[in-house]
């Protein structure tokens, strides 16, 4: 071990460095190769030489120090992050016929006969939680769960407990450092760490995790890091998002880069010619599936021609040059006992079997949904038979055969309800669904009232699922618009209100109804089939909310991402007489929108550009900040480039100041901005 106290500061500087340096090392040898070069007892001296050093030179403690993967903070909450490219879903091939369907698929989108070959780049589906991990120049700076695919949430302090992610890339000889790259890839937990940690949790009397990419996600997403810290975590990295400083061809050499710069990357993966070999290795790992270390759900196949995927494009939900192919779901024998009926937020009754309690990979399974009841009639399915289960893609619980040959004669068919077994009122055939007429029907209105309030629709705090039930038993709230007509009063009435809770949420009532974002009414009133991200393509689109009322169906296909389903359930909802009287009750109550006309756009201060914000602001919060931005035609980033057209300067600006200054981009303060905002047409 150096003589620290004989050190001076450049010395200790330096050494301190090269400390970083063998332990970033080792770390990747022993976490991502699992091939270590030296004992725990010559890497733990290393350490504690590096903790000694920082504790006698504080100056140089940096964020991405190895000692600093533990010991932060409880958080209060967890911030969001909104990724610079959607993090979008893939679509799902159930079997060899569907993968063949796919390759067909873009054979003919690129304009290829059906006898060329196509090379795909084929991985493993490790069934984990989706996270985007942001290096600029080297360095650890952002962690971020997917969330829904637009926006996820700040995991920064948790990913740096995991220690198969580094805090400083390695240095390939044969590739640069990138000045910004974001890598995506999985959270996982090993099957024996996953059984090591319920059984320590069933010791302590606290509540186990169903299956390990439970046991990961609730692992990551821990306010407290050191709890995180303490579970046993992996990253397997699949791909990127924005990449600054280098460039790739294929997505072979994004997967072979991430291992250089100290990833551990998806393996065993293969180059297939054709769809041909893509089926080969399809059934190969299928066959192995139990031998993994990981639960592995299915297989990813890209078209490996980067340059071939902008020329495929994508939906609103998934990329066409990639799909997932899911392997055949586990299944066992149990029997139905009786039936339930569910009500959805929509309104749709959905039967559900109440099953003998089995056991399905490593899960209990007593219900399983039976879809709907044109299916309950062509399976032929009855309360009393003998059935097939299996967890839908691992994860949700389907019937999937009836053994009839073991009917004793006593089974009862299941016939659908006349009346909605929640409220009573008359219920509907809409196609192979039953649908509950009654749009106050208490089932659907709690869950539509949690969904209008929740964070990311209209964001009414204190609006929670208890409260929602309470003014819907008590009946404060028949419909929606109700929420915007409830007084102090009439919520001192209710349990668990105090004067200062009813008045703090009136208070959350009355911001909410103001000048709320379009996409985000859309989103929150609840239009089938209609999710965050097509609620912003919707904004976009129409600008105002008149005008998506009155567009035609043809209209709406012509988006790109909206289908046919999509668009169908868009015109349905503006048709239905008791959903306009509902909004048009809200806007009654003083509910107004911020609708941006696509000449608006064009004239607004930030429309086209990149903004950043840093620091502290007086005036509003930084989602508000953002909200308006993109608004106004403008895109907020999370981060400096030189793509950053302005920076919004705050109190206590950090390193995307200093990281603006040397780039030379325009920086405004917290007044020039709402000065901005003002031209617009922005009331601050």
């Amino acid at each position: 071990m150096a003589e620290k106290k004989r050190l001076s500061r450049e010395e200790a500087r330096k050494r301190i460095e090269e400390l970083r340096e063998l332990i970033n090392y080792h770390n990747y040898r022993y976490y991502v190769l699992d091939s270590p070069e030296i004992t725990d007892e010559e890497y733990d001296e290393l350490f504690r030489e590096l903790v000694e050093l920082e504790q006698m030179f504080p100056e140089f403690i940096t964020p991405d120090s190895p000692t600093q993967r533990v010991g932060a903070p409880p958080r209060k909450e967890f911030g969001e992050v909104r990724h610079t490219i959607p993090m979008l879903s893939l679509q799902d091939a159930r079997n060899e016929d569907e993968l063949r369907e796919f390759d067909q698929r873009v054979k003919r989108l690129l304009g290829l006969p059906q006898d060329a070959d196509i090379e795909y780049m084929a991985e493993p589906k490790f069934d984990g939680l989706s996270c985007e991990i942001v290096y600029e120049n080297g360095r650890y700076t952002l962690a971020s769960t997917r969330g829904d695919g637009v926006v996820g949430e700040d995991v920064t302090p948790n990913v740096r407990t995991i220690r198969s992610v580094p805090m400083r890339l390695l240095k390939p000889k044969d590739l640069p450092i990138p000045k910004r790259i974001e890598v995506r890839g999985e959270v996982l937990m090993r099957k024996d760490d996953f059984e090591k940690l319920n059984q320590e949790l069933a010791r302590k009397g606290e509540k186990t995790f169903a299956n390990p990419r439970n046991a990961a996600a609730g692992s990551l997403r821990q306010l407290d890091p050191n709890i995180t810290a303490q579970r046993k975590l992996d990253f397997v990295a699949w791909g990127v998002g924005v990449v600054e400083g280098v460039t790739f061809k294929k997505q072979s050499e994004i997967l072979d880069a991430l291992e250089k710069y100290g990833f551990k990357a998806s393996r065993p993966r293969k180059v297939c010619k054709n769809i041909d070999e893509v089926i080969e290795y399809y059934r190969a790992m299928e066959a192995q599936r139990e031998s993994f270390v990981y639960e592995l759900d299915g297989i990813v196949v890209k078209v490996n021609d980067l340059s071939l995927h902008e020329k495929l494009g994508q939906t609103s939900r998934s990329p066409r040059w990639a799909i997932a192919g899911k392997f055949a779901p586990r299944r066992k024998t149990t029997r139905i006992i009786d039936v339930v009926y569910s009500v959805g937020r929509t309104g749709t009754i959905t039967p559900v079997a109440i099953l003998e309690p089995v056991e399905i990979g490593g899960v209990i399974v007593s219900r399983a949904t039976l879809h709907n009841f044109d299916f309950v009639r062509l399976m032929d399915v009855r309360i009393g038979d003998t059935v097939i289960v299996q967890r839908a893609g691992d994860v949700i619980p389907e019937i999937v055969t009836v053994i009839k040959e073991k009917r004793t004669g006593k089974e009862k068919p299941i016939q659908p309800p006349e009346k909605c077994p929640v409220c009573g009122a008359d219920v509907v055939k809409e196609g192979a669904y039953y649908r509950c007429v009654n749009i106050s029907c208490p089932a659907r209105l709690v869950q539509s009232i949690i969904h209008f309030a929740s964070r990311r629709a209209m964001d009414i705090e204190g609006l929670g699922e208890k409260t929602a039930r309470l003014l819907v038993d008590r009946g404060l709230v028949k419909d929606l618009a109700d929420i915007f007509y409830l007084k102090k009063e009439d919520l001192l009435k209710l349990p668990g209100f105090a004067d200062k809770s009813a008045q703090n949420l009136i208070d959350a009532i009355e911001r909410a109804k103001k000048d709320v974002p379009l996409w985000r009414f859309l989103y929150a009133i609840g239009i089938p089939n209609v999710g965050e991200y097509t609620a912003r393509v919707l904004a976009e689109r129409f600008g105002t909310f008149e005008k998506l009322k009155n567009a035609t169906y043809t209209e709406l296909l012509e988006i790109e991402g909206i289908g046919p389903e999509i668009a169908r359930s868009i015109v349905e909802f503006f048709k239905e007489p008791r959903n306009i009287q509902v909004i048009e009750k809200m806007f009654k109550a003083g509910l107004t929108l911020k609708e941006v006309t696509g000449a608006e756009v064009k004239e607004s201060p930030f429309a086209g550009k990149t903004v950043v914000f840093t620091g502290a602001l007086k005036s509003m919060t930084r989602d508000r900040a953002k909200e308006l931005v993109e608004m106004l035609g403008g895109r907020v980033s999370n981060s400096v480039s030189r793509k950053t057209d302005l920076v919004v300067v705050g109190e206590n600006p950090g390193s995307k100041y200093r990281r603006a200054q040397q780039l030379g981009i325009e920086m405004i303060n917290e007044e020039e901005f709402l000065k901005l905002l003002r031209e617009a047409g922005i009331k601050v």
